[in-house]
């Protein structure tokens, strides 16, 4: 017997799929929002949901505490449309480094209101950060099964091994004791 790989997912027989393999319940729970960044992603990618492999898409519920923040952040292998359903979010994502080394990148923003839609394009850091004094809740759909995601502080300042302190001072333009501080921080991971 052989077993096919797809997007590094088992393959199932198709005698052996089940109605399940294309059900989740659960996006009409809110997230637990309490830690340190207040904010929780509950995804529904080919992990969660093994009817998604080969299919190109998934979803996430986004839940935002008052001042919670989905932090800067990109997936490498999808774009992602969020819609805002309540509260207030301020959203924006970064343009990838320009050809002419003159120019800086550039930071696209909005305001958004229940019933609001933005698009973070494939592969650029982004965020959403609640600005109201209500919790705020969206929904998005990723262009991947298995969109990934770096969460950009925890890549660099919460590797295992960490980066070498001279690379981060030098990029940064900092003390080492600035980087040996960001180091030592617990880095949170929202997913």
């Amino acid at each position: 017997m052989y077993v096919v790989f797809v997007n590094g997912k088992i393959c199932k027989n198709p005698n052996m799929v089940v109605a399940e393999d294309f059900f989740f319940r659960g996006l009409n729970k809110p997230g637990n929002t309490s830690n340190p960044l207040g904010s929780r992603v509950t995804p529904v990618n080919v992990n969660q949901l093994p009817g998604l492999n080969t299919l190109g898409i998934s979803a996430v519920r986004i839940d935002y505490a008052p001042k919670g923040l989905n932090p800067p952040h990109t997936h490498p292998r999808a774009t992602e449309i969020l819609i805002l359903v309540k509260g207030t979010l301020y959203v924006g994502f970064v343009t990838s480094n320009p050809a002419d080394p003159t120019l800086k990148n550039k930071l696209f923003t909005k305001y958004l209101y229940p019933g609001d839609v933005f698009v973070f394009p494939e592969g650029l850091i982004h965020f959403q950060f609640n600005v109201g004094n209500t919790n705020a809740v969206a929904f998005a759909g990723l262009s991947s099964q298995n969109p990934g995601v770096i969460t950009i502080a925890n890549a660099v300042f919460g590797s295992d091994p960490p980066i070498n302190p001279g690379v981060l001072t030098k990029v940064f333009q900092v003390e080492k004791d600035v980087i040996d501080y960001l180091q030592a921080q617990f880095w949170w991971n929202i997913d």
